[in-house]
């Protein structure tokens, strides 16, 4: 009744369908990174701090407990909640740079990597450098005190911390960067600042904790509360800003940190070098930390030996014992010559050690994008061997350094007694920092008792053997709450007892994370991960692919399409109801989903949700194959047709208007049932201009592929650009000095991407064989490259083909045949560039933004937005997926915008719509900057 009771009051200031009640939605969206599970009665997606203080404060009046979620990408379970689950939607990315970037505030939705990138232009960073940090938010790493391979104990969230907003329990908000606000404060809650003062003046008192927290402070350490604290500040104020960095959401809610940043040194260099065994790496790691190294990465040998066989490793890596460790070197200065000189600093400590191999410093990307390669796999090769059903565990120790070598050999024996042969042992070695990698079932009471008991090892090795740190930035959770007084002691723990009550009396915040007095609390509401389908069962549910997904703000992520289907396929497995869940996904999991292969890019293990959704839109689709075999076979004739349809709406609009004729279309589509597409005002006219090759004698020679969308579409009405794509890119090729070939049969080929995105594989692949042969034989057996003027048919044309073509979408075409041949000169106009997903999965970023450099002086690149979401022809049948993944755009127009530019005609559509200025192909650009 309660939480009836707190939905209706929500829902008075909150719009209802950011107040998910649906026990499904709640699973999908209650799923984290973590190896636990907890169904959410509530989850709420809150747009500022006054939701968020009302929320709380509704939760407090009906005594219900509450949890703060970011990403969702935290690995010990303090992101889970079976009560109410507060998430925050996108207009929680404020940020602001602050003296040249050597300070920035940052709202807890910024991306890490976005922080990094508003700060890249002043050769800054922030300190915490997390692997997740291209998919983690900020109010996570500071909730956690993530840190990563550079920032050690010295730059992370806790050191680095300048000033914090935090709501507490009580709906009291300090922001300690304003004066006013603490002394606000001060008045306010004068207890709490009392009892952390006295907190602290009993630690002083009290010799052995004080030494015992400076000991482990000394050491990368996420182990409960920051205690250090209470030792490093004397202003309450102060302790309790440091006290929020790393308390995981059960002390407070951080609504805005400002870092002090660090330098991100333009200069960097790698090298590999491998020893004999660890006890000789790791003495070296000790000569290492003496000099200016930025990392030192460790890997063990069964390590190197689990990534041996990946391309692009070291030939000597697959010939090494077991017994080798790798250190994986970087060096990062303001200058060549510093970074020649660190480089010359750590070869001459390594001069006293055996190498057994090793490979140079490099100062190539490729050769350092290569090397790191080694250390970025390891994780997919334990996912690569782990059963159908099980799940992988990356847990993260410190040792004291000097400890270093034994602590791995302890692990390592670990691993054998307890049957974890797979398990890989890598990390920071310079902070003493090890993660270990492995697979662990929780199918059986006798694999949770293995997992037990292995876990009770590693705690006493670690804690008090060692006298390490048992979380060392992974943060403490569930999985390691039932441990924390034996890394502590009892003085230690009751101390942070008192701190949670100070803060949280009535225990209503994230219980059961950092104080949990379960000690089996880490055994229980264990995760399952039940087969779905194999395309997807290697998923672990990290989160990595949900920042780039189209369609996250609208229905589901891509992990969370997994989730729902596994629960489907369990339940259909187990003989339960199934049909509320199956009506909820073939909406939320199937017809919004853009199925671009983003989410494949960003997952560890390369999953691609979007075959999953392909294969599973089979069925759906299948009362449609033997049209789509027809137009298959006759696909002149259907473009023919397209085209009088084009030609008919625009002579319609011309009359009625685009808004009129827009309410038309979709009154006629609910009518019938979604069957017919609607009608956008910004759909263009019919490509009216006739296809063929130019008279011309040149020694340069293309075969130009137009896909089936630029041979069918013009240009919009009102676009004062009327060329259609065909006639620009004819046009280009020409001042270039280009013969151009076309192939035979033109309006009969189809890469086959509209009946693939439907899951019609089989038509799919027939036209793809079909445009491979003509393109063969027009190429001259792959002789002359090819020119796709749109870069989704050149993606599956080079993901589908098997003939040595060399395929080309426009703006690599342009960078590497056509400027050589053009005189260019820069307009003088602000551009907005869209970088489609098909370009991002070629790796071609960076080639549309520089061919657009070249063209225009200002280029603006929108935030936020990784895939238009207008997915072929998903614009059509389901537009709200283009305008949610749009939904950022219109607001970053610069106000002297006229014209934006991509290498896609369908999304040009939608980001003509959604921007409020046309949009075309980078060839028109192209066109208009330049001359033979």
């Amino acid at each position: 009744m309660s939480y009836a009771s707190l939905v209706a009051t929500l829902t008075e200031r909150i719009d209802a369908e950011r107040v998910l009640t649906d026990p499904s939605l709640c699973l999908a969206y209650g799923t984290d990174a973590s190896f636990y599970r907890l169904l959410p009665k509530v989850v709420l997606r809150l747009d500022g701090l006054d939701e968020v203080l009302f929320a709380m404060a509704s939760c407090r009046a009906l005594g219900l407990p509450f949890t703060f979620r970011a990403a969702g990408t935290s690995l010990s379970g303090q992101a889970v909640s079976d009560s109410v689950l507060i998430t925050l939607s996108d207009k929680w990315r404020g940020h602001k740079v602050w003296q040249q970037g050597e300070r920035i505030s940052l709202q807890p939705g910024v991306i890490g990597s976005d922080a990094n990138r508003y700060l890249a232009p002043f050769l800054r960073k922030i300190g915490p450098d997390p692997a997740s940090i291209d998919s983690c938010k900020i109010g996570g790493i500071v909730a956690n005190n993530a840190s990563g391979m550079c920032c050690g104990t010295a730059q992370n969230s806790y050191r680095t911390l300048d000033t914090l907003t935090v709501a507490l329990s009580d709906g009291t908000v300090l922001d300690t960067s304003s004066p006013e606000s603490v002394a606000a404060f001060r008045k306010r809650r004068p207890e709490l600042l009392a009892g952390l003062s006295a907190l602290r003046q009993e630690v002083l008192a009290d010799d052995t904790l004080s030494a015992l927290i400076r000991h482990k402070y000394r050491l990368k350490n996420t182990t409960g509360y920051a205690l250090n604290a209470l030792v490093d500040f004397e202003d309450p104020i102060d302790i309790l800003a440091h006290l929020m960095v790393g308390s995981e959401g059960t002390l407070g809610f951080i609504a805005e940190v400002t870092y002090r940043t660090v330098p991100d040194h333009p200069h960097k260099a790698t090298a590999l070098l491998v020893f004999a065994d660890v006890e000789q790496a790791s003495q070296a790691v000790s000569a290492l930390a003496k000099t200016e190294v930025s990392a030192v990465e460790l890997m063990d040998g069964r390590s190197l030996k689990a990534v041996a066989d990946k391309p692009g490793m070291p030939g000597f890596v697959a010939g090494l014992s077991l017994d080798a460790t790798a250190l994986l070197v970087d060096c990062r200065a303001e200058s060549l010559t510093g970074l020649e000189a660190q480089c010359q600093q750590v070869m001459a400590a390594m001069a006293a050690f055996t190498l057994s191999q090793s490979v140079p410093f490099s100062t190539d990307p490729k050769a350092q994008a290569s090397l790191w390669g080694i250390r970025k796999g390891l994780f997919p090769a334990v996912g690569a061997v782990r059963e159908t059903g099980t799940t992988v565990i990356i847990e993260d120790v410190a040792f004291p350094i000097e400890e270093l070598a034994n602590g791995v050999r302890a692990l390592q024996q670990l691993f054998d007694q307890h049957g974890y042969h797979e398990a890989l042992l890598f990390g920071h070695a310079l902070a003493g920092n090890l993660h270990f990698v492995f697979t662990q079932g929780f199918g059986s009471d006798a694999e949770v008792k293995r997992y037990g008991a292995f876990m009770d090892a590693v705690a006493e090795l670690v804690a008090v053997r060692f006298g390490g740190s048992l979380k060392a930035e992974h943060g403490t959770g569930r999985n390691m709450a039932p441990y924390v007084e034996l890394e502590w002691g009892p003085a230690g723990y009751q101390l942070m007892q008192r701190i949670k009550a100070l803060f949280d009396p009535e225990g209503l915040l994230n219980p059961g994370v950092i104080i949990n007095p379960d000690p089996a609390a880490h055994l229980k509401d264990l995760k399952p991960l039940p087969a779905a389908d194999p395309l997807v069962d290697a998923c672990i549910e990290c989160g990595f692919c949900e920042v780039v997904c189209p369609s996250r703000t609208l229905s589901l992520s891509p992990r969370q399409r997994i989730v729902l289907y596994r629960d489907l396929q369990q339940r259909r497995r187990e003989g339960q109801g199934t049909e509320a869940l199956a009506a909820l996904f073939e909406y939320q999991g199937l017809d919004t989903c853009a199925a671009t292969g983003l989410c494949a890019e960003r997952c560890p293990v390369g999953i691609n949700t979007g075959s999953l959704v392909k294969k599973l839109r089979q069925d759906k689709y299948r009362r449609f194959e033997p049209i789509a075999r027809w137009t298959a076979e006759h696909f002149g004739a259907t473009t023919s047709l397209v085209k009088t349809g084009l030609r008919l709406g625009a002579a319609a609009q011309a009359v009625l208007g685009g808004e009129r004729l827009e309410k038309l279309s979709d009154g006629v589509n609910r009518l019938s049932g979604g069957r017919t597409p609607r009608w956008l005002a910004e759909m263009p006219k019919a490509n009216g201009a006739k296809i063929q090759s130019p008279l011309a004698h040149f020694e340069r020679r293309v075969l130009y592929m137009p896909s089936c969308a630029s041979r069918v579409m013009g240009q919009q009405q009102g676009n004062s650009e009327q060329r259609s794509l065909t006639d620009v890119t004819l046009s280009l090729l020409q001042k270039a000095g280009f013969d151009v070939a076309l192939p035979e049969h033109l309006a009969s080929l189809c890469c086959g991407m509209p009946y693939d995105s439907k899951g019609m594989g089989e038509l799919a692949a027939s036209k793809a064989r079909e445009l491979e042969a003509a393109l063969w034989q027009a190429s001259e057996q792959g002789r002359l490259p090819v020119l796709m003027d749109t870069s989704p048919c050149a993606l599956r044309s080079i993901e589908q083909f098997e003939m040595p073509l060399t395929i080309f979408e426009p703006a690599s075409f342009a960078m590497e045949y056509l400027l050589p041949h053009l005189k260019v000169e820069p307009l003088d106009e602000t551009v907005l560039l869209h970088i489609t997903c098909s370009a991002r999965r070629m790796g071609q970023s960076e080639q549309l933004l520089a061919l657009a450099k070249a063209c225009a002086k200002r280029v603006v690149v929108p935030e936020h937005i990784q895939c238009c979401g207008f997915a072929g022809d998903k614009g059509f049948s389901t537009p709200e997926l283009n305008a949610a993944s749009l939904a950022p755009l219109a607001e970053q127009v610069p106000a002297d915008c006229k014209r934006g530019f991509s290498n896609s005609r369908t999304c040009e559509i939608g980001l003509s719509r959604h921007s409020g200025v046309p949009y075309q192909s980078l060839l028109y650009l192209l066109d208009d900057a330049s001359r033979p």
